[in-house]
Parts: structure tokens; sequence; C-alpha cells
């Protein structure tokens, strides 16, 4: 899976963002489950969304200006790491 660079034309916020699609609905909440401790470790939390088997995740630094920086990308590579 790759996480895509995105732009919102109106607000120019930028995000790194990502599906993932898991088998049931107790298999996505336990992906989420694993994303939020790591989120509470490295202190920069995802914007997400979850609909039965499928996780929105949607990565931007904030304090920059919804810019994405090192920290958007290192907590990607570790959620990739985690699916």
């Amino acid at each position: 899976m790759s996480w895509k660079e995105t732009i919102n034309e109106e607000t120019k916020a930028e995000a790194l963002t990502q599906d993932f699609k898991f088998k049931d609905f107790v298999s996505a909440w336990a992906f989420m489950n694993k994303v939020a401790l790591l989120a509470e470790k490295v202190d920069h939390h995802p914007d997400w969304s979850n609909s039965y088997n499928k996780v929105s995740i949607s990565l931007s630094t904030h304090s920059a200006g919804d810019k994405i920086t090192s920290k958007d990308r290192e907590l990607a590579g570790q959620i990739d790491a985690l699916s």
C-alpha cells in the first residue's frame, strides 16, 4: 500500500492519506487500537474514520500549518509496518 499526498484546493492543507481494508470489523478495530497506541507513543495523532472493515487515515502536522512533515512520513512508515 502506498500513501497519497493530497492538497485541499480551498485551504491548501496538505495530508498523507491511505485507506486500509480488513476482513471484518474486529480486525479493523484491532488495527486502529495498534495505531492509537503508536500515535500516542510518538505524540502525533491521525485524523481517521472507520466504517465496518475499512479504516481511512489522514496525517498532517497541524502545528506546521497543516503541512506534511517528517513526523507524518515517519508515522506513516510505522503504520505500514503494522498492516
